[in-house]
């Protein structure tokens, strides 16, 4: 039986969600804080992590961050009445895996659940050290990523951009694609979404280099070339 956390600091929604998610099958252990969730994913094995922003002692982005320092891989659904553009970029640079804003539909929660954990028990082939494009270069293990001689930090959502990104280097990627592969969740980002990771990678990836890599395709979508 998979084995979910609940971080919730209202009871009542907590003990819906323990229920209900009980009732599709999984074992469910609830924590009302940050710090009891932080505590009680040290002391289990979990499968995946539901957790509200809005906690006492500790808020839901920096548990986030805490869970990825001990569990890279683990996925983690944001749902949480903060709902906008920022919030949700918060959410992500933290790490989470999905984002959902309350009021929500239950069946659509499970079917998230159901996504993120289908990913996590998917085989994947032998792990690559590293990518290579121009003078761009990603280290897989380290996800250290530089370009030419300089480090470029980006936050977990830009990394995993980026690499998707250079993995399909020289074609061109429409914003709906983006937005299912390297978020993989079908909620409804938008175009300006998208659009507001692009100009963060920019800002990172070309702005100080003559050779810019990431170009727009009014239209289409971005591609990444060292070709105008």
């Amino acid at each position: 039986m998979q084995s979910i956390l609940i971080v919730e600091d209202d009871k009542r929604v907590a003990d819906l969600l323990k229920a209900g998610l009980e009732e599709n099958g999984y074992q469910v252990t609830a924590a009302y804080d940050g710090i009891m969730a932080l505590r009680l994913f040290r002391a289990n094995s979990f499968q995946l992590v539901v957790s509200d922003i809005v906690l006492p002692q500790m808020n839901g982005f920096e548990l986030c961050r805490e869970i990825r320092k001990i569990h890279a891989g683990v996925p983690i659904l944001m749902l949480t009445a903060l709902g906008t553009t920022n919030d949700k970029l918060d959410g992500f640079d933290a790490g989470a895996d999905d984002y959902m804003v309350k009021p929500f539909d239950f069946r659509e929660l499970t079917a998230r659940i159901r996504a993120l954990l289908k990913r996590q028990r998917e085989t994947n082939p032998a792990p690559r050290e590293s990518l290579v494009f121009a003078d761009l270069q990603i280290d897989l293990h380290r996800k250290e990523v530089r370009r030419g001689d300089i480090p470029l930090h980006l936050s977990p959502k830009e990394y995993k951009l980026l690499v998707y990104l250079v993995e399909n280097a020289g074609r061109v990627i429409a914003r709906t694609e983006i937005a299912e592969k390297v978020w993989e969740t079908h909620f409804d980002t938008g175009t300006n979404f998208i659009d507001v990771y692009i100009n963060y990678l920019r800002k990172k990836v070309d702005r100080d280099f003559d050779v810019k890599l990431i170009h727009t395709r009014p239209g289409m979508g971005f591609i990444l070339t060292d070709k105008p």
